[in-house]
């Protein structure tokens, strides 16, 4: 099937709620742009979805993941995405071990059991990869907004700016998350959290750049974990619960962040584009 037709078909899947719609292109060569991927990822005029990944062939690694936000705009990582994709090729390849080049980086992806280990590769704490407009500590950052202040700032293929709270039900992130993704302190934008630390375990809220709230975000558990141990709230290791669900996630001694969780698949469908 050429992108000249007027079909293409696809998986949908999510990982803790956070679901997308997955196409592969690796033989299509389906063309994806912004028009098409806002449209495609409408809960009431498309499939539906937080963000729209497309596969396609890789020379580097067993396949390149290309990802869509559903506000149309092209994004480096998302790591419930990188689960489901990992199940896909893990099945797909028959190998115990695969790798996923993306726009950020090389990841990989194992399985676990009945669940899917994932290498989201290094977190970077500089302030001018997260990027910010200015230097500073972000392991506590100079920056407020409303009752949110001092975020730790991580990079995991894309920024984000993570706020500790004493309860996050308190925190109205529908409001703040818009506000704070736009502020010009984050010139590319940035995702958002809430976390609430319980000792090993971090009670998170996310609002994802281009998306919106989420049920999960695994780049944004995998920074949470980053910025809990920097501010000595966690070892290296916690159980990260999202409204969606719980991921297990490490901050290994080599700079990567290992993230397991699972990966479910919903259906399969034709879509117009």
């Amino acid at each position: 099937m050429t992108s000249e037709q007027h079909t293409h078909p696809f998986i949908k899947m999510h990982g803790l709620g956070n679901d997308f719609a997955i196409f592969d292109a690796r033989e299509s060569g389906l063309e994806m742009f912004e028009g098409r991927a806002r449209k495609l990822s409408d809960r009431r005029r498309g499939i539906g979805c937080d963000q729209l990944i497309v596969l396609r062939n890789s020379v580097a690694a067993d396949v390149f993941m290309e990802i869509w936000n559903a506000d149309g705009s092209r994004v480096g990582a998302c790591g419930n995405a990188t689960r489901c994709v990992g199940q896909l090729i893990l099945k797909e390849t028959g190998k115990e071990k695969v790798g996923i080049e993306t726009d950020a980086g090389h990841l990989s992806a194992v399985a676990a059991h009945s669940l899917i280990s994932v290498n989201m590769g290094p977190a970077s704490t500089d302030w001018n990869t997260i990027p910010v407009a200015h230097e500073t500590d972000t392991s506590s950052a100079d920056f407020e907004c409303g009752p949110l202040s001092n975020p730790g700032l991580v990079n995991m293929g894309n920024p984000h700016a993570v706020f500790f709270v004493d309860d996050v039900a308190s925190v109205d992130l529908e409001t703040l998350g818009a506000k704070i993704e736009h502020d010009p302190f984050f010139p590319e934008r940035v995702n958002v959290s809430i976390v609430q630390a319980n000792g090993r375990t971090l009670r998170q809220r996310v609002w994802e750049r281009g998306a919106g709230i989420t049920e999960a975000c695994g780049s944004a558990a995998c920074s949470s974990v980053v910025a809990a141990t920097r501010k000595g709230l966690v070892d290296r290791k916690a159980t990260v619960a999202l409204d969606g669900g719980e991921l297990e996630v490490e901050w290994l001694a080599d700079g990567t962040v290992q993230m397991t969780g699972p990966a479910t698949f919903v259906f399969e469908g034709q879509a117009e584009l």
